[in-house]
């Protein structure tokens, strides 16, 4: 059993932040082997937060349905309930990453406009 979003996440996040922990790396890297198709592969690789949050949507559309098909008696049924919620919940955290971000990138335009007004520039 494995966690494939979240690890195509961690490899997609890294990407983005321009993260170079070979272990980490590695390690996602062993986990999705074989696995690289679709959303998944789409968070592996994706190179922005915009890509990020596509691809764990539809990622999490696949999983929602994959948890809807499962027999009730199936004895990874639990596991992969729990894996629809840590992902959800990893999708609330990039988004409020996304937001945070945004917020930061407008109070750097902020501070710029404010440093002008204390120190007009004379053309």
């Amino acid at each position: 059993m494995s966690c494939h979003e979240l690890e195509a996440l961690r490899l997609g996040l890294m990407n983005v932040l321009g993260t170079d922990d070979r272990a980490a790396r590695e390690h996602a890297e062993k986990e999705l082997d074989g696995e690289l198709s679709g959303p998944i592969e789409g968070l592996a690789t994706a190179e922005t937060l915009d890509e990020l949050r596509r691809h764990l949507d539809a990622a999490l559309v696949d999983l929602e349905e994959e948890v809807a098909t499962l027999a009730a008696d199936d004895p990874e049924a639990d596991y992969v309930r729990g894996r629809l919620v840590a992902v959800r919940d990893a999708e609330r955290s990039l988004a409020r990453l996304a937001t945070h971000g945004d917020d930061f990138l407008d109070g750097l335009g902020e501070t710029h406009h404010d440093l002008h007004d204390a120190f007009p520039v004379e053309e």
